[in-house]
């Protein structure tokens, strides 16, 4: 070996020395390593590592690329490691039950609350909001402001027609509170939403679009024959802001090409430069108030008193009808206590009375919530294989329904696993970085350096989902870990002590001193 080429060696040996000697090791405070990376945007899963570093990916690298020090390390070999869970459409309290332990057992590191109309009844949002903070969450949240609790402190209430005062009163509540929220809600088959004209619902978009927010709906009729005509009301307000309808459902609707139909209008809509999504949950049973069964014009209190006394045969009319076509007294089952996890059938032979008697001289509209079996697998199905549908639970810790612990373990074990009607990668997508999407949420949702580390480790094969209808209350079973801003929050069926969750801040926020 020639003399040049033996100090050529050596000089590089003394540079690999002295690059070495030249700082301390990069320190990661978690090391994932021999992940099977599903990183949320739908592409095929590839082996590879994750640094995590003060709540963020820091580094996402082939297995074995890197060698640094970590305070913690997760061998994740045989699981795959996925974005949190993005809950677009979900309910509760979290100054009740601020650890949403029925969220994280099945992967959801955020939830969105404020939905169908109704947020909290305060016009300092943003202070309750402080409150939530100050008080810690289990998961992350994004918040919306309720149409009808803005109508309710404008002093409007249940007016079809507001003055201009009051409307702009409302208009300005809404402004404000877009601040702290991500869009608004609207629940147009609920009071005092109902009452809402096609007028009011444009100049509420216009206010949502300039603040370049999202209207989520739980539109004003889901029965299949309503739905174009509902669909129609939305588009209209789609015209200025994004729109993106709430748990999309067929109420009556039947088979595959009923959901062909309703994609359509949807395709043609976007086509036409509306910006609009859905989401499903995985049920065929919806679950809301009792009021639901009534007619406009006995849903409130007020109304129902008038209306037992004066239309009695009319409402007891009504209701048979109702029932009749929600496929009978045995499809709704009661979720509120004295009656909870009965049907309407089985208060007909406990009570000795017709249905149609116990829901007015028993129950009544404000009697409280059910579930519906009232859709149809296969319209359902379809809907939620679509691009551009997402899921939500439109559930809660408490509801008598198993879509609250059951929604996202159940699209992995029947949806994926066990029907394959969606690929893994595509469910991961839909539940990730498309649900971010629709709120703007930039910072998290996929696997990429500089995304918060919202994370979870799994083996699909494992997944269950254990709530029931008779039994709805019963965690997910099978996330090993479920990682939210970089800590661990839930690991091997045990919800640990630490709130790791943040209330979210929507883009462009004016800085105020609740912040």
């Amino acid at each position: 070996m020639s003399k040049v080429l033996i100090r050529y060696q050596v000089y590089f040996g003394l540079l690999l020395l002295l690059s070495a000697c030249s700082g301390p090791m990069e320190t990661y405070d978690t090391l994932i390593r021999n992940a099977s990376l599903i990183d949320g945007l739908g592409n095929p899963a590839r082996t590879a590592d994750i640094y995590i570093k003060d709540g963020l990916i820091a580094k996402v690298t082939g297995s074995g690329e890197i060698n640094a020090d970590s305070t913690a390390t997760i061998d994740a070999r045989g699981r795959v490691v996925t974005p949190g869970f993005i809950d677009i459409h979900s309910h509760g309290d979290p100054l009740v039950t601020p650890g949403f332990e029925n969220f994280l057992a099945q992967g959801v590191t955020t939830i969105t609350l404020g939905q169908d109309g109704s947020s909290p009844n305060v016009e300092d949002l943003g202070g309750w909001l402080a409150t939530v903070r100050a008080n810690g969450i289990g998961v992350n949240l994004a918040m919306f402001v309720g149409h009808g609790t803005l109508r309710n402190l404008a002093g409007i209430g249940r007016k079809a027609n507001p003055s201009e005062d009051e409307l702009q009163r409302m208009v300005g509540l809404l402004d404000g509170a877009l601040d702290y929220t991500f869009g608004l809600s609207t629940g147009l088959e609920y009071k005092p939403g109902l009452h809402a004209s096609q007028a009011e619902l444009i100049t509420l978009s216009q206010t949502v679009g300039a603040r370049h927010r999202v209207i989520m709906s739980h539109m004003r009729n889901e029965d299949d024959d309503q739905l174009e005509q509902s669909i129609a009301e939305l588009l209209h307000q789609g015209r200025h802001a994004r729109v993106h309808i709430a748990h999309l459902k067929s109420v009556y609707g039947k088979g595959r090409a009923r959901a062909e139909e309703l994609l359509a209008v949807l395709a043609r809509a976007r086509a036409a430069g509306v910006a609009i999504t859905a989401d499903v949950y995985p049920y065929i049973a919806s679950y809301t108030g009792i009021s639901l069964l009534f007619p406009v014009w006995a849903k409130t209190s007020e109304d129902f008193v008038i209306a037992k006394r004066d239309q009695r045969e009319a409402l007891e009319a009504y209701l048979v009808e109702r029932i009749g076509r929600r496929n009978g007294p045995a499809a709704t089952l009661m979720g509120t206590d004295p009656y909870t996890g009965k049907t309407l059938a089985d208060l007909e032979v406990e009570l000795g009375l017709p249905f149609e008697k116990i829901l007015i001289d028993v129950i009544g509209p404000q009697g409280g919530g059910a579930a519906y079996f009232i859709m149809d697998d296969e319209l359902q199905s379809r809907l939620l294989q679509d691009n551009y549908v997402t899921v939500s639970s439109d559930g809660s810790p408490t509801a008598f329904h198993p879509r609250g612990h059951g929604t996202f373990a159940k699209i992995i074990e029947e949806y994926v696993v066990a029907r394959n009607l969606l690929s893994l990668e595509e469910a991961i997508r839909k539940m990730t970085s498309f649900s971010a999407s629709i709120l703007g949420l930039e910072d998290r949702g996929s696997i990429e350096p500089g995304k918060v580390a919202d994370l979870v480790i799994f083996e699909p094969e494992n997944i269950r989902a254990k709530a029931t209808y008779p039994a709805p209350l019963q965690l997910a079973q099978g996330f090993d870990v479920v990682m939210v801003n970089g800590k661990i929050a839930f690991q091997a069926g045990v919800t640990k002590t630490i709130r790791a969750g943040s209330v979210l801040k929507p883009a462009k926020v004016k800085q105020t001193s609740a912040e």
